[in-house]
């Protein structure tokens, strides 16, 4: 491996700018398709749940679950999807260069909403099944779980990784 070379040997040479911009963008495309997926169905599962008769008379911790649970879904749905809308609005203005940045930060807040929601979502199915504290216990393993995968980790190999220009 030269000194030119990025790590694993990986390098986009030749690649101008607007091909560059081009392709993060239809990468950052292509990973809010996966999101937007769950995201919607977890936020209309969560909607049907409400009229639930059995939900009616829960307690005031699943009922501040839910609602939480709910918001953080209709927020990451929104923040997901917000790249699409922004796409529509500034499409034809040359704008690209601003608009990948801003998509990012909106898919990167979609995401940490996406884990609330999903750990929402977990405590309120386990705490059905299991006494308050083990969901609790569980659902701060699967918090952990999510933390440690899409941001601690990616976070590390950026890091120890010797910069590629990317």
């Amino acid at each position: 491996m030269t000194e030119e070379q990025p790590r694993g040997g990986y390098s986009r040479d030749g690649e101008d700018e607007h091909e560059r911009l081009d392709r993060h963008w239809n990468e950052l495309l292509q990973e809010l398709r996966l999101a937007q997926t769950g995201t919607q169905i977890l936020f209309a599962f969560l909607l049907s749940i409400a009229f639930q008769p059995r939900f009616q008379d829960a307690d005031n911790f699943t009922h501040d679950v839910f609602a939480v649970t709910l918001i953080a879904s209709a927020f990451a749905v929104g923040l997901l999807l917000a790249p699409v809308a922004f796409h529509r609005i500034v499409f034809q203005k040359r704008l690209r260069d601003q608009m990948i940045p801003i998509a990012h930060h909106l898919a990167s807040g979609g995401m940490a909403l996406l884990v609330v929601a999903m750990c929402g979502g977990v405590l309120l199915a386990i705490d059905v099944v299991l006494s308050r504290t083990i969901a609790v216990v569980i659902v701060a393993v699967v918090a952990l779980w999510f933390i440690g995968f899409w941001y601690v980790l990616p976070t590390y190999v950026r890091r120890t990784s010797r910069p590629t220009g990317e």
